[in-house]
C-alpha cells in the first residue's frame, strides 16, 4: 500500500486513500470510498462506497459510515456513533438516492450519538455522547440530549482556561473594541430613578443613522437566528429583555458576546 497503512486483518478495497492514513484490524473500506491524509480508522469500522473523509479524521471503533456521509477535516467520530441515510427504511426497498449527511471540519461526534439522515453538523460543533441529532447543528454549537438541543457554544478560544463570554454590562463607559472585524460594544445613555430605568438612543450619536428597526421575540432557548453575514449593512443589537449570546465569526476569529442589558449595544460591521 502506497503511503498508508492497513492492518493485516483489515480490509481496504479503495485506492483513494491519503498518505499517512491508518486502517486497523477488522475495519472494512469499500472500493468507492475516499479517505484523506492522516486519518485514523479504528477496529471494526465499516465505510461504504459513497463516503468521503477529509484529512486528520478519527473514526473510533464500532462506527459505520453509510452512503452519503461527507466528513470534513479534523473531525472526531466517537465509538459506536450511528449514522443513517434513509428516513423511511424498509427491508429490500432502496430509495432513489440516499440523503447526504455532512459533518463539517473540526466537529466532534460523541460516543453512541445518532445522526439522522440529511443532517449537517456545523464547523467546530460538539455533539454530546448518546445524543439523537434530529436537526442541523449550527457552527460552534454544543448539543446534547434526545432530541439534541443547543446547550452552549464553543469558539476558537474555547477549552480549559478560556475566557468567559464578554458581558454587555462589563466596564461602564466608552465603546469597547472586540478585536474582530471592527465590531464593538457601545454604551447607551441610561437614566435610573425610583420609577425604573430609561435608555434614550440619539440616532445622531450612533456610528451610523439607522434606516430600520426590528424586534425579535418568542424565540425558544434552543433556537439560533442569524447564521449569516451582511456585505454592506451595519447593525446594532440590543437585548431589550432577558439575555442572549451572540457568536461573532469573521472567518479568522470567533468571539462570544453576552448581551444582557438595554444599556449596551453590539455594533456589527459588514461581514
Amino acid at each position: 500500500m502506497k503511503g498508508f497503512f492497513v492492518h493485516e486483518r483489515g480490509l481496504c478495497e479503495s485506492a483513494n486513500v491519503g498518505p499517512g492514513t491508518r486502517i486497523w484490524a477488522f475495519a472494512h473500506v469499500l472500493p468507492g470510498a475516499v479517505l484523506g491524509a492522516d486519518d485514523n480508522i479504528c477496529d471494526h469500522v465499516f465505510i461504504e462506497n459513497d463516503v468521503v473523509l477529509g484529512d486528520r479524521v478519527t473514526v473510533k471503533s464500532g462506527v459505520q459510515l453509510w452512503d452519503g456521509v461527507r466528513v470534513g477535516d479534523d473531525v472526531f467520530i466517537g465509538p459506536n456513533a450511528t449514522f443513517s441515510n434513509d428516513r423511511f427504511p424498509r427491508s429490500k426497498v432502496r430509495p432513489e438516492r440516499f440523503l447526504t449527511t455532512q459533518i463539517r471540519s473540526g466537529a466532534s461526534i460523541g460516543a453512541n450519538a445518532t445522526i439522522l439522515p440529511g443532517i449537517t453538523v456545523g464547523t467546530g460543533a460538539m455533539v454530546g455522547a448518546g445524543s439523537v441529532v434530529t436537526h442541523d447543528v449550527p457552527p460552534q454549537a454544543i448539543v446534547y440530549g434526545n432530541p439534541a438541543r443547543i446547550q452552549g457554544y464553543c469558539g476558537a478560544d474555547s477549552g480549559p482556561g478560556a475566557p468567559a463570554a464578554v458581558s454587555a454590562r462589563d466596564d461602564g463607559s466608552g465603546a469597547e473594541p472586540l478585536d474582530l472585524g471592527g465590531c464593538r460594544l457601545l454604551p447607551l445613555p441610561t437614566h435610573d430613578d425610583l420609577r425604573g430605568s430609561l435608555v434614550a438612543v440619539e440616532f445622531s450619536g450612533l456610528p451610523f443613522v439607522p434606516c430600520r428597526q426590528f424586534f425579535v421575540y418568542g424565540v425558544s432557548g434552543e433556537k439560533v437566528r442569524g447564521e449569516h453575514a451582511h456585505r454592506v449593512c451595519r447593525q446594532i443589537l440590543i437585548a431589550l429583555h432577558g439575555s442572549l449570546h451572540v457568536i461573532l465569526n469573521d472567518c479568522s476569529r470567533v468571539r462570544e458576546i453576552r448581551l444582557d442589558s438595554p444599556g449596551r449595544g453590539l455594533l456589527l460591521e459588514p461581514m
